[in-house]
C-alpha cells in the first residue's frame, strides 16, 4: 500500500468517515479530503440547512455535481452518506480508488447520530433513520470493495485493522 493511493471511504452518517478518514491520511501520509466540506464551501450552508431551506433531493443532487467534478488525486476521500444513489459518481469512484466500506451497526449509527442532532441525513422526511439505514446497506455492500465493521475499537485500533485489510487488497 502506497501514499500513491486514492481510498474512498462509503457508509452510514455516524459510521467515522471523517474520524477514520483524518487518522488514515495521517498514517498514509496523504491527503485528506472531506466530500461534505466541499459542498458546504460550494453552497455556503451547512448540510442540514441544504436539506432544510432545499429538500434532499436537491443536497444529492450538488453531491453529485461535487464528486463529479473534483479533481482526484492520491488521497483518502471521505463521502458522504447518500453517495451511493448516484450511478456516476459511484462508477468514477470504483474506477479511480479502493472503496472501504465502513460498516456500522443500526445501533450504532443512531446512538452517534443522537450526539450530533444537528446531522443533516439526506432522505425523504418520512423515512424512519431504519428506513434508510435498509435501504442503504445493500448499496454500501455492492461498491465496496474492502469492509470493516467500526461498532467496536478505537480508532486507532481500527485503523490498525484496516491498514492490514488494505494491504491484502492491494497485492
Amino acid at each position: 500500500m502506497s501514499s500513491e493511493q486514492v481510498i474512498s471511504l462509503i457508509g452510514f452518517p455516524g459510521s467515522g468517515k471523517s474520524t477514520l478518514g483524518i487518522l488514515l491520511a495521517k498514517r498514509l501520509g496523504t491527503d485528506f479530503v472531506d466530500t461534505d466540506i466541499l459542498i458546504q464551501n460550494q453552497e455556503q450552508s451547512t448540510l442540514a440547512e441544504i436539506i432544510a431551506q432545499r429538500d434532499h433531493v436537491y443536497l444529492r443532487q450538488v453531491e453529485e455535481q461535487v464528486l463529479l467534478d473534483m479533481p482526484i488525486h492520491p488521497s483518502v476521500i471521505s463521502t458522504g452518506g447518500s453517495v451511493v444513489y448516484s450511478p456516476k459518481v459511484m462508477a468514477r469512484l470504483t474506477a479511480v480508488s479502493t472503496v472501504v466500506y465502513l460498516s456500522a451497526r443500526l445501533d450504532t449509527v443512531e446512538f452517534r447520530i443522537s450526539l450530533a442532532p444537528d446531522r443533516g441525513i439526506a432522505s425523504a422526511k418520512e423515512q424512519s433513520l431504519a428506513d434508510i439505514y435498509h435501504e442503504r446497506v445493500p448499496l454500501y455492500e455492492r461498491f465496496a470493495s474492502v469492509t470493516i465493521s467500526v461498532d467496536d475499537g478505537t480508532p486507532e485500533a481500527l485503523i490498525d485493522l484496516l491498514m492490514v485489510k488494505l494491504d491484502t487488497t492491494s497485492r
